[in-house]
């Protein structure tokens, strides 16, 4: 649902009963898309609106946030067992600026646990099911971000993306969803998992209502060193582009008949051309490297003292640290933590978490030579279509799911998912890579994709 049917929806019948009956649809949901409901809290804030005094860009507009971002007195578990009764005294940045513009905050969203995965398989709340299919996934890790929104379960969501976890869902569930500029929009109360690669970015059915969203989380942040303190504004500007297909990101047979169908109609109005980067062939295992590394230490604060899931007994503190960290997390979470112990232990660390680091320069590179000739990037957004639950049997068919969203991470360059029709009844996505703080255009580009797609299709 856009935000002008919502607004439509809401003049017709009152915010509150518009929320009611959205609440009362997300209750009888097979998605698994919710952990948290916040039905007290939409219902006051709907009643507010009514009333006259819920004021600003977002008034009224339910947003769905994914439960790794803090918000205040709400439960916000990162769908892990180990967070399971946490809830924050605090709201993230991106939180406190959704509700200064008025948005109701309709609950939180399913998601891998700590972000952890390509399938929101993972989360210890179940996994989300996709829209257009029951018996597939809708992505991860913000799979039930996406989701919520192709079912019409919120208007606008917050994800957030380390290696394509806000692109890979909204690709698999249909909807636009962008992967900022690193720094664009504050990390301030995002649950860490990887810091030098994640960022916060907007899921919505629209680039209209994704540019408004991202117009209002964006910006100047003091809490958050790695901020830009950059504001952003949509500007509607579509101009001819020159446009580079990236050789090294590919997908199969089913995905690429789409994606060169796509190509074609974009020669019609722009130049396109193609691009080699060679770094990428070792992209993938120098992402999960840092990705893993980072993790390993940002996880550590997790011990059952101070917050979160404990035991009754504290006999020795290592057998307790230990039994509370095998019990609260899952297996994927642990994997990861101890791969990425292992990299950066005394005599690998170098072999490793240094070699991964070198790579990621080589990567930077190669965008950089490639943003010389050409104003955006393109590529399928994942090599597959949605995957059916239980079919990515093994961790490594999983990692490898994310070759064509982990450099865009590595780099810190914004990706936008074009939703590209569908194939066998399955959504398909194009990804759309741009320089640094060139959401602008993307924007534009993307939204001028979708209009000449709908007309071809």
């Amino acid at each position: 649902m856009k935000v002008g049917e919502w607004k439509e929806k809401v003049e017709s019948q009152g915010c509150y009963d518009a929320v009611s009956e959205l609440i009362e649809k997300i209750e009888k949901s097979k998605l698994n898309a919710y952990i948290t409901v916040c039905r007290e809290e939409a219902l006051r804030a709907a009643e507010e609106y009514d009333k006259g005094r819920l004021k600003g860009k977002l008034a009224g507009i339910p947003v769905a946030v994914k439960d790794n971002i803090s918000t205040k007195d709400v439960l916000t578990t990162c769908a892990s067992k180990i967070l399971s009764n946490y809830k924050p005294v605090f709201d993230a940045h991106v939180v406190e600026r959704l509700k200064a513009e008025g948005a109701i905050i309709i609950g939180k969203a399913n998601m891998d646990e700590f972000a952890m995965g390509t399938t929101t398989e993972t989360s210890y709340y179940g996994v989300v099911h996709n829209p257009y299919d029951l018996d597939r996934v809708a992505g991860g890790s913000s799979g039930g971000s996406a989701a919520v929104i192709a079912a019409d379960e919120s208007v606008l969501a917050l994800g957030s993306d380390t290696g394509g976890s806000i692109r890979c869902p909204a690709s698999f569930c249909g909807v636009f969803g962008l992967k900022p500029t690193y720094g664009l929009i504050s990390r301030y109360g995002l649950i860490p998992y990887a810091n030098s690669l994640e960022q916060i970015g907007p899921i919505a059915d629209s680039i209209e209502d994704l540019a408004m969203l991202l117009e209002v989380i964006a910006g100047k942040d003091v809490r958050d060193s790695t901020n830009a303190g950059r504001e952003f504004r949509f500007v509607q500007e579509p101009r001819r582009l020159k446009v580079g297909v990236v050789k090294e990101m590919g997908g199969n047979e089913e995905v690429m008949g789409r994606f060169n169908e796509v190509v074609e109609v974009i020669k019609q109005h722009h130049e396109v051309g193609e691009v080699s980067m060679p770094s990428f062939k070792y992209a993938l295992a120098a992402y999960y490297i840092i990705a893993m590394s980072e993790a390993s230490s940002n996880l550590a604060r997790y011990d059952g003292v101070r917050y979160g899931y404990a035991l009754e007994k504290l006999d020795s503190w290592r057998r307790y640290f230990s039994k509370v960290r095998a019990e609260g997390f899952g297996e994927e979470v642990k994997r990861r933590i101890m791969l990425g112990s292992y990299a950066l232990s005394a005599g690998y660390y170098g072999k490793y978490y240094l070699k991964a680091q070198k790579v990621r320069t080589l990567v930077i590179n190669d965008f950089k030579r490639a943003f010389e000739k050409y104003d955006v990037l393109i590529s399928p957004t994942m090599p597959a279509l949605p995957f059916k639950i239980g079919e990515l049997a093994d961790p490594l068919t999983m990692y490898k799911a994310d070759v064509n969203t982990v450099p865009i991470n590595l780099a810190g360059l914004p990706a936008l998912n074009v939703p590209v029709g569908f194939v066998k009844k399955l959504p398909v996505g194009l990804q759309v890579i741009g320089n640094y703080f060139s959401e602008n255009m993307l924007l534009n580009f993307g939204e001028q994709v979708g209009e000449l797609w709908s007309q071809a299709d």
